[in-house]
């Protein structure tokens, strides 16, 4: 436990912590070879060959495998590389170099964004390649610093999904669920997770859990645990309540509520449809490589297609091909838990529309976001009357329209 608390602690003072961060981080990305991209060059060669010149899929691995080709293909990977590693990589550190402040200027709500992309999309090989742009998982406080002095009462903490940061609960025109929380309530602590969304959501969940029992460990003062999860947030709080569980851990027993947002409980639709879309192209002419294309994308986004939050929906099989099948373990919430679960439609209440109800809030169906799913197993066994659906809403304005905020708070 101690060397487990002390890698934790490490992990917590880490942190992309100025635009120059960012630019290095930039920098080394340009500076990689891409595996990713060296395949998908030999899939468009290889569609070419078939369809262009009639030549057969052996044939054209076995063209593809001449000393000549092979030399020609690690012509065209250098040039790619040099011109990132020779050209974009450089420029980016001399701006470094030219502007020393870089190191202390700290990122703005631009860079935040596009530092949450990039990780939804490559985090699991940002964090193999150690690039300064693979984030650790940090509190921030209501006000956007690092959470760091003592805790004490009601502790309510938000998780963001895929692709977001820890600004993205408010807008220009909506102060949010946290802002509610704050005026509504006395001895309110709100604190935000800021984490890396492309990573596993078991992993994440392990992480969070791990994390929430150091800052317990660290405040004895806090009474009581509120966890309010968007997207895939909502999985990462429920994997983390799972193995929080199972390591008897302390933070467990002070969660008095969950709230999970558009959490796409059974899966999010576009995650299949992409999945589907990509094992059936291999079998057109010529747009094989499009497949190569839609399977790029990072290992947290895998685990949306059926809403896993355990290890062992996926650590022995292969996520990527032919596992079309919910093949999940369940996970069930722990009982003394209020969980009150929140969807979205782009319907609206008097206007129904049957392709609407499919797609729900546009990423996630309401039957998956109430977490309601025809085994019995994956139930989520939550009663109606804390279920709620909000009626003309995307997936992203649930998570800070003032309707919503209402209801919860």
């Amino acid at each position: 436990m101690v060397l487990q608390m002390s890698c934790l602690l490490k992990l917590w003072n880490s942190k992309i912590s100025s635009v120059a961060d960012v630019l290095e981080g930039l920098a080394q990305l340009f500076s990689t070879s891409l595996n990713g991209v060296h395949e998908l060059i030999q899939v468009i060669n290889i569609e070419v060959l078939k369809n262009a010149f009639g030549i057969s899929a052996q044939n054209a691995k076995n063209f593809q495998k001449r000393p000549s080709v092979q030399k020609a293909y690690q012509f065209s990977y250098g040039a790619l590389q040099k011109y990132g590693s020779c050209f974009l990589a450089p420029g980016l550190r001399r701006i470094i170099e030219k502007f020393p402040t870089l190191h202390e200027k700290p990122l703005t709500p631009t860079l935040h964004f596009l530092v949450g992309v990039l990780n939804g999309i490559f985090g699991d090989y940002l964090l193999k390649q150690h690039s300064p742009l693979a984030l650790p998982m940090v509190l921030y406080d209501h006000y956007g610093a690092i959470q760091q002095g003592e805790l004490a009462g009601r502790i309510v903490i938000l998780v963001h999904g895929l692709c977001m940061n820890h600004l993205t609960w408010s807008n220009a025109h909506y102060g949010g669920i946290g802002e509610r929380l704050l005026a509504q309530r006395d001895h309110n602590t709100m604190l935000y997770l800021n984490y890396n969304t492309g990573r596993r959501i078991s992993a994440n969940g392990r992480s969070f859990s791990n994390l929430l029992e150091d800052l317990v460990q660290r405040n004895p003062r806090i009474t009581s645990i509120d966890l309010i999860g968007h997207s895939m947030g909502g999985l990462v709080s429920r994997s983390a309540l799972f193995y929080g569980k199972q390591n008897m851990y302390q933070w467990i027993h002070m969660v008095e509520n969950l709230v999970c947002i558009g959490s796409p409980h059974h899966g999010a639709v576009l995650e299949r449809f992409g999945f589907a879309l990509q094992d059936r192209l291999g079998a057109f002419p010529f747009v094989g490589l499009i497949g190569q294309l839609v399977n790029i994308r990072s290992n947290g986004i895998l685990d949306l297609r059926h809403g896993s939050v355990r290890d062992d929906d996926w650590e022995y099989m292969d996520a990527r091909i032919g596992m079309m099948d919910d093949n999940r373990a369940p996970a069930p919430l722990p009982s003394h838990i209020n969980t009150f679960l929140v969807a979205g439609t782009l319907e609206f209440e008097k206007v129904r529309n049957k392709a609407l109800t499919v797609i729900g809030d546009y990423l996630v169906s309401v039957k998956s976001a109430l977490g309601e799913h025809p085994n019995p197993r994956f139930q989520l066994k939550v009663p109606d009357s804390h279920k709620a659906v909000f009626y003309g809403l995307n997936h992203f304005e649930i998570q800070y329209h003032s309707s919503v905020a209402e209801q919860i708070t």
